[in-house]
This record gives C-alpha cells, sequence and structure tokens, in this order.
C-alpha cells in the first residue's frame, strides 16, 4: 500500500515518519508487523507526533470539522495538544458540546432503530406463531 495509507492506518502524520517509510510500499505483513511490534521512530510518533488531525481531533474530544471551524489545520505535537486542554479555549468548549450533542443524537437514533427492529421481530414471531397452528 501507499506510505499515506499506511501512515493512517498507523495513526502518524506522514510527513514525519523517517524518509525510507515515505519513499517506500508497505505491505500487509509489514504494517501488521509496524503495528504488533513498532519501531522506536513509530513510538515516538504516537507519543510525541506531530499528530494527523483524526488523531488530533480524537485527543481534544472534537470533530475533524470542528477543527477546521477553528483553523486548526496543521498537525500538533502531544505538548501542543495538551496546551489547548490546558486553555480550555471558547472554540474548544464549543466545539466538545457539539460534539457531545452529536454523540447524544446517534445514540438515541440508534436505540430507535433497535427498538423499532425488535418490535419487528417480536410482531414477525406472533405471526409465525399463529400462522403454525
Amino acid at each position: 500500500m501507499k506510505p499515506a495509507t499506511a501512515a493512517k492506518k498507523l495513526g502518524v502524520h506522514l510527513e514525519a515518519t523517517p524518509e525510507e517509510f515515505r519513499d517506500g510500499v508497505v505491505s500487509r505483513d509489514e504494517l501488521d508487523a509496524l503495528q504488533a511490534d513498532p519501531p522506536e521512530w513509530l513510538r515516538e510518533l504516537r507519543r510525541n507526533g506531530p499528530h494527523p488531525r483524526q488523531v488530533v481531533a480524537d485527543r481534544l474530544g472534537v470533530s475533524i470539522s470542528g477543527l477546521a471551524r477553528a483553523e486548526i489545520t496543521e498537525p500538533l505535537t502531544t505538548t501542543q495538544i495538551a496546551a489547548l486542554k490546558e486553555e480550555q479555549p471558547e472554540w474548544l468548549r464549543r466545539e466538545r458540546g457539539i460534539r457531545a450533542e452529536a454523540q447524544r443524537e446517534e445514540a438515541r437514533l440508534r436505540a430507535e432503530r433497535t427498538e423499532r427492529t425488535e418490535r419487528a421481530e417480536r410482531t414477525g414471531k406472533r405471526r409465525d406463531d399463529s400462522a403454525g397452528r
């Protein structure tokens, strides 16, 4: 696979990886090996960054869109992420609230779908039971 795909799967920023990683091709076996026993450079990147947007968003508890709305477009280091968490700027509080609301709505819809499915299964069973009599 392309190095960009492998970097994404590893949760690291491609431009921060070693040149031999960026210039090569990564097989599935190599990716599995990197995940199972990460070399020092990978452990260091995961620990300190710079981190890709998805990792930054997850660590801050916001969406990637929230980062964009806050005009955070560059990869951030662990130290920069910690500073933002400590500062709690207004945009971060707002975006966390937006994400929390979206997650509540997703959970509500998921529960609604589950209830509908269970109701349909119960109704279907009753019909099957009465049809067999």
